[in-house]
Parts: C-alpha cells; sequence; structure tokens
C-alpha cells in the first residue's frame, strides 16, 4: 500500500445521503489521484442501528457511482478485543477514569465555563470525585462510562483545507455505558491498523480530531493526516437530512434519476465539470486537484420528497 492510504468508513444504520457520498466520492479522488489504496470499514459497533440491509445498499450506492475499493471491508463489530486491549493499555497509564454523569448532567457542566476548553466539552466532573464517592456510585448500580484522562491538553494539526488548526482536548468517552466500545477509540484503533494514512471526511468532524491525534499518540500510534471538506447542507442551510426531500440515490431514482446524474451534480459542485455535464469517476480523477477544492459548504436546490415504495 502506498504512503497515503484513504479510506470511507459509513456507519449502516440508514442510506447514505448525496452529502455522504460526495464525501466518500473525495476521500476516493484524494486516494487514487495519488497511486493510494482506498480502503472501506463499517462502523458496526452500534449493534442497535446497524442493519445488514443497509450495509449491502450503501455498497450498492458507491458502486454505482464508480467508487471502488481494496481488499474487503473491516467490520468494526468483529474487533471488540483488540479496542479493549488498546483500553486496557491507557488504563494501565492511569489516563482512565469511570464517569456516572448523565446526560442531562453533562449538559449541566459542559454548559459552564471550564478554562481553555471548548464550548460543550466534558469538564471531568467524574475524574474529581473522591474514592468514597466512587464506591458509593459503584453500589448504586448505575453503569459507568469510561473516559480519558485528556488533561486540558491541545493538539496542533494542519489540515490540507483548514491550515493550521488546535484544539484543546476534553475527557471524552473511551467505552460506553452500555458496554460498547465508542467512535472515538475504535476509528483511531482501525485507522491504525488498516495502514489509513489520509483521513478525508466531512468538516463537522473537525474538532474530533484533536481528540484523535492525542489517543493515537498515547497508543504509540503512528497518525494519519487529514482533510476535512465541505458539507453538503440542506436548503435551510442545516446539515443534509431525510426531511430536505430526496436526499439519496433511492430517493431520486423514485422521481426519475439515475446515479449518473448524481454524479454529475456532485462533480459540478466541486468545480470538476460543467453543471449538467456527464462524468465518470474516471474522468474525475484525471481533472482532481485538492487544492482548487471549494472551501464553503454546497447548499442542495430543493427537491421534492420522493414518492413512497
Amino acid at each position: 500500500m502506498g504512503a497515503a492510504d484513504g479510506r470511507f468508513a459509513p456507519s449502516p444504520t440508514g442510506a447514505l445521503h448525496l452529502g455522504n457520498l460526495r464525501t466518500a466520492l473525495l476521500a476516493w479522488l484524494f486516494a487514487r489521484s495519488q497511486g493510494s489504496a482506498f480502503l472501506l470499514r463499517i462502523e458496526d459497533i452500534d449493534r442497535g442501528r446497524s442493519r445488514p440491509e443497509h450495509e449491502r445498499r450503501q455498497l450498492e450506492d458507491l458502486r454505482a457511482l464508480g467508487i471502488d475499493w481494496d481488499g474487503e471491508p473491516l467490520r468494526q463489530s468483529t474487533r471488540t478485543e483488540v479496542y479493549r486491549e488498546a483500553l486496557e493499555r491507557l488504563r494501565a497509564d492511569g489516563r482512565v477514569y469511570e464517569c456516572w454523569c448523565t446526560r442531562a448532567e453533562i449538559r449541566e457542566a459542559a454548559s459552564a465555563p471550564h478554562g481553555p476548553l471548548p464550548e460543550g466539552a466534558y469538564p471531568g466532573t467524574c475524574r474529581r470525585l473522591s474514592e468514597a464517592e466512587r464506591a458509593q456510585r459503584r453500589r448504586s448500580g448505575r453503569p459507568a462510562a469510561l473516559r480519558l484522562d485528556a488533561r486540558g491538553e491541545v493538539v496542533t494539526f494542519v489540515d490540507r483545507v483548514h491550515g493550521e488548526v488546535s484544539g484543546a482536548v476534553d475527557d471524552f468517552v473511551l467505552w460506553r455505558a452500555d458496554g460498547a466500545p465508542a467512535y472515538q477509540l475504535a476509528v483511531v484503533v482501525d485507522d491504525a491498523a488498516q495502514g489509513v494514512r489520509e483521513v478525508v471526511r466531512g468538516d463537522d468532524l473537525l474538532d474530533s480530531t484533536p481528540r484523535q491525534l492525542l489517543l493515537a499518540r498515547l497508543l504509540g500510534l503512528e497518525a494519519p493526516r487529514h482533510a476535512h471538506v465541505p458539507l453538503v447542507l440542506g436548503p435551510d442551510g442545516s446539515r443534509l437530512a431525510k426531511r430536505h426531500g430526496a436526499v439519496t440515490l433511492a430517493d431520486l431514482e423514485a422521481l426519475g434519476e439515475t446515479p449518473a446524474d448524481a454524479l454529475s451534480w456532485m462533480a459540478a459542485s466541486l468545480g470538476l465539470a460543467e453543471p449538467g455535464e456527464r462524468v465518470t469517476a474516471a474522468q474525475l480523477l484525471e481533472r482532481f486537484d485538492p487544492e482548487r477544492l471549494p472551501r464553503e459548504p454546497t447548499v442542495l436546490s430543493p427537491r421534492p420528497r420522493a414518492a413512497a415504495r
């Protein structure tokens, strides 16, 4: 594999919308334009919401756009013990503590000012508990999540789209109270295991990157570089969602549009084609220049909602 292997890592909890698919296309273009491998990971650790039928449809949609990948997809649901081993390494280093806070308590704590941490960050409430208080909470029977003691570290990195970015890291969850590994831990372990050297994803995840870079360092893993690309927004300016009408390939198919029409729209929105121009993924690869990508989000024009099928 090359020095900048890329990946796309969908969660099979529903259909991919045009914003997800455009990000997948960009991740593919970044990797393939450098002659690198492009890997797929199925982030299905949320057993309650993940469905095989969603995974099948997601893979079909990627193929329909001309996006290919190398090897078999990695499935997070098969890797719980690997994540547990990483957790135990952090615990042995004194960087893990139990947290019994409810969502309401976390919201209340996060709303208070607490130094350099970003707005909404968890300020370490349970880290400051005494041993007696911890023992009392354990006896209560309420399950605890496990958090990283981040010690307020500030992480700086250079993003290929945003330039230099710095962020103070809060004490984020490594292992959920329901017994499942948390996204932040799993993604860091898996990117290293798959040899991913460049992560291309939506810029709504930019704030997560300092957490993941800190975690990689604490685990002794080589961290990838990053490119956080602009999102596709709904007509109301919010993140694209089902409520915005026809936003998936299946929706568009019900309205008489094809994957080729969707690819044409994506290409035009990225400045890689003229509006309405028919292109293939291979043609986009020849035209792709990451330095010329738009830096602002794209607003999807209002589309009627697809009829029930």
